[in-house]
C-alpha cells in the first residue's frame, strides 16, 4: 500500500474517524482505524463494536492494499504537520511498519493486520428515508439535551424517534427524557419512514451525526433502519450504530393535558434572569419561581452565599403559584427556543410543568418540579 494525500483532507477525516475510537480499549485493535487504498480512493475506517465510521477520500494511489494503525496517534501526527503539505503513507516500510512522511518528518507506526478487524456495517436495513441536512440537525438540537447519562436506566440513553399519525397528520416524532425533563419534537414524516414503529438512537451516535452535520456539504442524510441498527449516510461517510435494544416507556402518560394555568413572557428575558439569578444557586441548582397577576418572581438563597431575586412582567391571570426548578434544566429549554415568547402552563405548584415555543407548535418539553 502507497499513497500521497493532501494534510488538510487527511486531518479532516481523521477528526471524523478517531472521534469513535474509545480512549481505553482491552482490544488492541479497537484503537486502531482501518486504511485501505482502493482504485478509486482511500477508505478509512473506525469502530467500537457499538458505532462504525467509514470514509472515502481521494489520493493519488501508488500501491494498493490496506492495514490498521493507531488512530489518535495518526491524527496527532498529521495535526502537527505542516499546513498545505502532502502526506505519504507507505506500507509495510523497511521496518514492516506504516511509514508517514511529509518533508521532513517520517514516522513509523506499528500495526495490526486488517482481518482482526470487526465490522458491524453490511446488514439488510429495510427502512430507507432522506432528511435534509437541516432539518435532522434541527431535530438533535432541539431534543438531544434532555437524554439520560445515567447507565442505570440505559434505554433512556438516547433519542427515540418514531413514525406517528394523528387523524390525517403524519410526523416523525424524535423524544428525549431523562425523567426530570422531557423534549418532544415533530417533523413531516419522510416518504419510506412510514413503518418506523420506533427506535432508541444511542447517545453517543447521536452526538458523532451531529458533529459531522457540521463538517459535511452535504444537503441531504440518506437514513436506513432495522430493527437493531442505523445507518446515516452523507456524502462520502457512512455512520453505522446498534440501537438500544430497550422498551422505551410512554412518555406521552406524563406530558400533562390539563395544565391550565398559563405564564407567557420573553424568552429572553426570562433566559437571562434565570442566569443571573443561577449565581448564588450554582450548588443547590434551585430557583423559585412566584407567579402573580401580570407578574413574576424569581428568587433562590444559600445559607453560605446569600440570596438572589428577579422581578419581571409576564402575562398571568390566574392564582398565585410558588413552583421550584433546576435552573440548568430550564436554562437547557430555553435556550433552544427560535421564538420570542415562551408559554409555561401549570397545574400546581408539585406537578410538571408544560413549556411552549409560542412560535412552534412543532415542539413540547415537560420540566418536573423540584423542591426549594
Amino acid at each position: 500500500m502507497k499513497f500521497t494525500i493532501e494534510r488538510s483532507v487527511l486531518l479532516k477525516t481523521l477528526s471524523h474517524v478517531q472521534s469513535i475510537v474509545e480512549r481505553r480499549n482491552t482490544i488492541p485493535v479497537l484503537s486502531n482505524v482501518r486504511v485501505e487504498a482502493l482504485a478509486d480512493g482511500i477508505s478509512f475506517k473506525a469502530t467500537d463494536m457499538d458505532t462504525e465510521i467509514s470514509e472515502i477520500t481521494d489520493a493519488k494511489v501508488s500501491e494498493q492494499g490496506a492495514i490498521t494503525a493507531p488512530a489518535r496517534m495518526l491524527y496527532d501526527i498529521v495535526r502537527k504537520l505542516n499546513e498545505g503539505s502532502e502526506v505519504e503513507l507507505t506500507f509495510p516500510d523497511d521496518k514492516g511498519q506504516l511509514s508517514v512522511a511529509s518533508g521532513r518528518s517520517k514516522f513509523s507506526l506499528s500495526t495490526i493486520a486488517v482481518e482482526d478487524f470487526p465490522v458491524i456495517s453490511g446488514d439488510n436495513l429495510p427502512i430507507n428515508f432522506v432528511m435534509t441536512k437541516e432539518n435532522l440537525k434541527d431535530v438533535i438540537d432541539r431534543t438531544q439535551f434532555a437524554a439520560s447519562t445515567e447507565e442505570t436506566r440505559y434505554f433512556l440513553n438516547g433519542l427515540y424517534i418514531h413514525a406517528k399519525t394523528e387523524g390525517e397528520t403524519k410526523v416523525l416524532r424524535v423524544v428525549a427524557t431523562d425523567g426530570h425533563r422531557l423534549a418532544c419534537v415533530e417533523t413531516p414524516l419522510p416518504e419510506g419512514a412510514e413503518k418506523l414503529a420506533g427506535v432508541i438512537i444511542p447517545r453517543k451516535t447521536v452526538a458523532e451525526i451531529r458533529k459531522l452535520l457540521d463538517d459535511t456539504e452535504s444537503e441531504n442524510v440518506a437514513v436506513s433502519l432495522s430493527e437493531n441498527k442505523i445507518c446515516f449516510g452523507l456524502q462520502d461517510i457512512t455512520l453505522t450504530s446498534k440501537l438500544i435494544d430497550g422498551t422505551y416507556p410512554d412518555y406521552e402518560r406524563v406530558i400533562p393535558t390539563d395544565n391550565n394555568k398559563v405564564l407567557e413572557l420573553s424568552v429572553k428575558d426570562l433566559a437571562t434572569a434565570v442566569d443571573r439569578v443561577s449565581v448564588v444557586a450554582e450548588r443547590t441548582r434551585a430557583i423559585k419561581m412566584i407567579t402573580s397577576k401580570n407578574h413574576v418572581v424569581l428568587t433562590t438563597s444559600s445559607p453560605d452565599l446569600g440570596s438572589a431575586l428577579e422581578e419581571m412582567e409576564a402575562s398571568y391571570e390566574n392564582d398565585a403559584l410558588e413552583i421550584g426548578f433546576n435552573f440548568r434544566y430550564l436554562l437547557d429549554i430555553l435556550t433552544v427556543m427560535k421564538g420570542e415568547t415562551v408559554k409555561i402552563s401549570f397545574a400546581d405548584g408539585s406537578s410538571p410543568s408544560v413549556i411552549h415555543d409560542t412560535s412552534d407548535a412543532s415542539a413540547i418539553y415537560v420540566l418536573m418540579p423540584m423542591r426549594v
